[in-house]
């Protein structure tokens, strides 16, 4: 049975850099429902590598800092496909290169950098695909972050980044709605295992800490954020539009956990 209703639907996935991204796991699904999945990937040499694991289906060159290269996306996915029933946008960027610095001393080059590829190339991408997305069924998805109300020292600056991609939802929403029903979402995961958040200084003390936080005691997989995102692209979340899902296992509701603040007592 297809309860999705995403067999044959053809579903373009941005962000894939390997076996452990979120996008890379999106696709899996989308792929095991039967939908026609594209990628869109920042540069030559990834398209190399993703190739070599996706067959048959196409992989284009992107790199969202450049209008010309996402005008050039929307070409070539427009020859190739007539309409697109999906867009995921699971692309961000944050240069840690110099290591950890206080949240005030975030320099301005880098905040603004991550802006335009975290959050500004959703909207641009969004334009750019308006009239190649499904108009009555069409739904576009972006990963998020479960809370950007929690100053974690390590995540910096790009926490103020994810608040406006997902302010930048609502308002794509609502801007979209006046010619479209085409819906906008984001999935908002706890803390995963990827690739990306490697990056991310003290990443793993975080991560250890978060898992001890979900009511499970179990951190949150990436195949659970790429199940939501699914339902998220899918005609059974018609009625779902400006919303952030928020997939954390409970860790938001359990900071006072009894064992952790014993623990903390403790030390």
């Amino acid at each position: 049975m297809d309860f999705l209703q995403l067999e044959g639907r053809s579903i373009l996935v941005m962000g894939v850099a390997n076996k452990k991204s979120v996008a890379w796991h999106i696709a899996q699904v989308l792929r095991a429902a039967g939908a026609d999945v594209l990628y869109a990937v920042r540069s030559s040499t990834r398209q190399d590598a993703i190739r070599k694991l996706v067959g048959d289906a196409p992989v284009y060159v992107c790199d969202v800092e450049k209008q010309s290269d996402i005008d050039r996306l929307r070409e070539e996915v427009g020859r190739d496909r007539s309409q697109i029933a999906g867009l995921v946008h699971s692309i961000a960027f944050a240069d840690y290169s110099a290591g950890w610095q206080p949240f005030h001393a975030t320099p301005r080059s880098a905040f603004l950098q991550a802006v335009d590829i975290s959050c500004f190339s959703l909207m641009a991408l969004s334009n750019a695909f308006r009239d190649l997305l499904d108009p009555q069924q069409g739904s576009v998805v972006a990963i998020s972050i479960s809370t950007t109300r929690m100053a974690a020292e390590n995540y910096g600056y790009m926490a103020p980044v994810k608040a406006a991609l997902d302010s930048a939802i609502c308002f794509l929403a609502k801007s979209f709605s006046d010619f479209s029903r085409i819906r906008f979402n984001a999935v908002c995961p706890g803390l995963l295992k990827t690739s990306a958040s490697a990056g991310i200084p003290g990443y793993v003390d975080s991560y250890l800490f978060a898992e001890q936080a979900t009511l499970r005691k179990e951190a949150v997989q990436t195949e659970e954020v790429a199940n939501a995102a699914a339902f998220l692209l899918s005609p059974r979340a018609s009625g779902i539009n400006a919303q952030g899902l928020v997939i954390d296992a409970g860790m938001g509701v359990n900071y006072f956990d009894r064992r952790l603040v014993e623990g903390s007592m403790r030390s």
